[in-house]
């Protein structure tokens, strides 16, 4: 099996074709097996942000890969597979343990060196692991990419400013309206966005700060946790009237902030960090309400931390890809071996049929001791060579040992990690 990641993220397509990418969590089990019923896929993760759609899969051939997954995005999203394919970046075996690592690590974040992916990855790792769609490699990739991200955060500053697309967002709002220190606001949401949004404004200085949610009990812990108050969602209008500023991160299929709504409730500033939006598109040129979503956080981007901290990540990172990928190769070699072990005891027990026709007088006893002393020595023969091709195998290039192990004893390994490798690596858009 091979690695592929296929994903469209702000850096490749617009907060528009996000929203048709974009997949709830309730949608996310059948999806995953949607992708693992195709030919050429045999595992998959979904990783879905306000900011990214990634599938992470292991497959039998790069081409037939590539198209099984462009094909259920396709249908998934009701964008054709043409208009997808402008939008999507593509990456294949080494480029796709180093995007995955890159990703855990903050590096790719719209906001670089965010601390949130991490638990967004460990969300689509355990959907898929309920869903049983991660096997073997994505199991390996996944905690492996995971270990790299918190090791990333451990060892250097890349989030040491703390930033966040909540804290970008709020410095946006700021160059709007001001110091925000004691701005009335409101959250409208108490998922992980919405928590996080809290948090963030509350450190800000923002208040007073209420908070709406669709689950009443949800917004009271989150009010509680904060020191900010709950307000039942049938309030909201009265609620938008008498604020300053809205973050708004609900999951909602459907804008939550229309036209009509923002227009009886302005001059306001909407932090729309809802994939799909919240805002109604007709609202976003509505004179005295000012809307900062993905795309505009997209547009107005930093590059902090500094550059000696994103140089140790990328550090970090290069090692780990390197270790991962000996793993790789040496998990392409086991099958070999095993295959070569199979062959030997294979030989050991048509001997031992055959001694025992000639010589039908031992004992079981004595036949015991025969089959006994015989494997010993064919254990003993392969033990140093096949610890040692192992060994080859984990270095560069050291597929052609795998390779050579079973042209030397025509072995038959019906499939291997590495079985499309002559396909060139890809890191580009699709």
């Amino acid at each position: 099996m091979n690695l592929l990641s296929v994903g469209a993220s702000y850096r490749t397509a617009d907060v528009g074709t996000l929203e048709r990418l974009t997949i709830a969590d309730s949608d996310v089990p059948a999806l995953l097996q949607r992708l693992v019923d195709q030919q050429y896929i045999g595992e998959a993760v979904v990783l879905s942000t306000c900011n990214r759609v990634e599938i992470y899969a292991a497959v039998t051939g790069f081409h037939g890969g590539l198209a099984d997954v462009c094909n259920v995005l396709a249908e998934q999203s009701g964008i054709s597979a043409n208009d997808l394919a402008d939008h999507l970046y593509v990456h294949f075996d080494e480029a796709a343990v180093r995007h995955s690592f890159r990703v855990s690590a903050g590096l790719d974040s719209m906001v670089i060196g965010e601390a949130q992916i991490l638990g967004q990855l460990r969300d689509a790792y355990h959907a898929a692991t309920e869903a049983d769609s991660a096997g073997r490699l994505l199991h390996e990739l996944m905690q492996q990419a995971l270990r790299v991200g918190k090791r990333a955060h451990a060892e250097t500053g890349i989030d040491r400013a703390g930033q966040s697309v909540v804290t970008a967002a709020l410095d946006m709002a700021a160059a709007e309206l001001g110091d925000l220190g004691g701005r009335k606001a409101l959250v409208i949401g108490a998922g992980a966005m919405g928590a996080l949004s809290v948090a963030t404004l509350t450190r800000a200085g923002v208040g007073p700060l209420r908070i709406i949610n669709r689950s009443a009990d949800r917004a009271g812990r989150l009010a509680e946790a904060y020191g900010a108050t709950a307000v039942p969602i049938d309030e909201l209008d009265a609620v938008l009237a008498d604020v300053d500023l809205v973050v708004s991160a609900t999951a909602s299929t459907l804008p939550v902030l229309t036209r009509e709504r923002l227009e009886r409730a302005r001059p306001l500033v909407v932090l729309d960090l809802a994939v799909p939006r919240d805002v109604a598109p007709d609202a976003t040129g509505l004179d005295g309400v000012t809307v900062i979503d993905i795309d505009t956080l997209a547009g107005g981007r930093r590059t902090a931390p500094a550059a000696v901290e994103t140089a140790a990540v990328e550090q970090i990172v290069a090692a780990e890809v390197d270790h991962f990928l000996g793993w790789l190769r040496g998990a392409d070699i086991a099958p070999t071996v095993a295959a070569l072990r199979t062959r030997a005891d294979d030989v050991v027990a048509a001997e031992l049929r055959k001694l025992t026709a000639r010589r039908p007088e031992f004992t079981a006893e004595q036949r015991a001791d025969v089959s006994r002393t015989l494997h010993r020595v064919v254990q003993q023969l392969l033990h140093s060579p096949t610890v040692r091709v192992r060994q080859l195998a984990a270095e560069p290039g050291g597929d052609q040992y795998a390779a050579l192990l079973r042209e030397l004893f025509d072995l038959d390994v019906p499939h291997t990690t590495q079985a499309a490798a002559a396909v060139p690596e890809i890191g580009g858009t699709a």
